[in-house]
């Protein structure tokens, strides 16, 4: 065998060191996309965006199982001015009891919601809170905020609903309903927390 077929041709060696070049070329802008990626920080949900609630009870009271919470509302200066612009909010609070399946999801046994408005009245300068057509007035935003962190003997289901002896998750969450914004505003909600604090449900165990 001669040397020269046994050497690689310079047109073939040329044609490999541009397949290289080119793998680097595309491989490159992915690498450092991916290591920017990793080094940036990751934004975290601050308390002061969050909806949380500080306590969830369930009690049986005459054949039902009654909801008593203590929820943390958060502010922004973005929803107070609209509210004093007469941008009415509303806030929904939603309850789930879950039946736990190791085979498949979660049945969902009872589902619960209602409305809360808030809304600021220009002539009697009170803040308006509303749950289910009834209405209290304030003074100050505190303490209609304060109204609307308590939720008390709030009847979500029967006690016949819930079976005996067996395991159940509930959970609830206050979230702000943003598809009750003026359009506007909804375009704001999408992007900016300000308009849409996240509201993760939260959990706990119950056996009846």
């Amino acid at each position: 065998m001669t040397a020269s077929a046994a050497a690689p041709s310079i047109p073939r060696l040329a044609a490999a060191r541009r397949l290289v070049a080119l793998v680097l070329c595309l491989a490159l802008p992915l690498f450092l996309v991916t290591a920017a990626l990793a080094q940036s920080p990751v934004d975290e949900p601050t308390s002061a965006a969050t909806i949380e609630p500080l306590r969830l009870d369930l009690d049986a009271e005459r054949g039902s199982w009654m909801l008593s919470a203590d929820l943390d509302v958060p502010w922004s200066p973005a929803l107070e001015d609209a509210v004093r612009r007469g941008v009415a909010l509303y806030f929904v609070l939603e309850f789930e009891l879950l039946q736990p399946r190791w085979y498949w999801t979660d049945r969902t046994v009872i589902e619960r919601s209602k409305v809360t408005r808030l809304a600021w009245h220009a002539l009697t300068r009170q803040y308006r809170v509303t749950v289910d057509g009834l209405t209290q007035t304030w003074d100050t935003l505190a303490d209609a905020l304060d109204t609307m962190r308590k939720v008390r003997h709030w009847r979500v289901f029967d006690a016949a609903s819930a079976a005996a002896g067996s395991t159940y998750v509930a959970r609830i969450r206050l979230r702000l309903d943003t598809s009750q914004l003026p359009k506007p505003l909804q375009l704001n909600a999408m992007t900016d927390r300000d308009w849409n604090p996240p509201a993760e449900w939260r959990r706990t165990g119950f056996q009846p």
